[in-house]
């Protein structure tokens, strides 16, 4: 993931201190599922330590990994976007330390401070744009009869 929708630098530091003051820590075994895709979006998390696979059903197949999240990463944005349902599955690859934040605590201190719910809309945004870039990107290279091509 790119620099810009990590954590650590995609919040100024007073929007990132009042969303981690929403915080509390988990941990998560390898092989634990954190959600499924279809279920409801009710919160997220940011990766301290460990990765974290994304992955979306495939019909008659076993489900594509389309990304592996690690350090300041957001997993979960189906939260953000009504009808709140999660549009991928995720699991612990390794053992993983988190952040995790309750959506609605969330959603509705973005609702008290414009500034703040600006952005984490637009943290969101940018993360919804890399993972669907991504996901094409994978998709591709497993299903198109030449892949991905190379296209960055």
């Amino acid at each position: 993931m790119t620099s810009a929708t990590t954590l650590t630098t995609a919040l100024p530091a007073e929007q990132r201190a009042s969303l981690m003051r929403l915080a509390r820590e988990v941990s998560f075994d390898a092989g634990i599922r954190l959600f499924e895709e279809g279920r409801r979006a009710d919160r997220f998390w940011i990766v301290r330590t460990g990765s974290v696979a994304l992955d979306v059903h495939v019909p008659g197949r076993r489900s594509a990994v389309v990304e592996t999240l690690g350090y300041g990463e957001l997993v979960g944005w189906s939260w953000h976007f009504p009808p709140h349902v999660w549009q991928f599955g995720a699991e612990a690859t390794s053992p993983v330390r988190a952040w995790e934040f309750d959506a609605d605590a969330v959603r509705a201190r973005c609702a008290e401070d414009p500034e703040f719910g600006r952005a984490i809309a637009a943290w969101v945004g940018r993360v919804v744009a890399h993972r669907l870039h991504a996901s094409r990107i994978r998709l591709l290279d497993l299903y198109a009869p030449y892949g991905s091509g190379g296209l960055m």
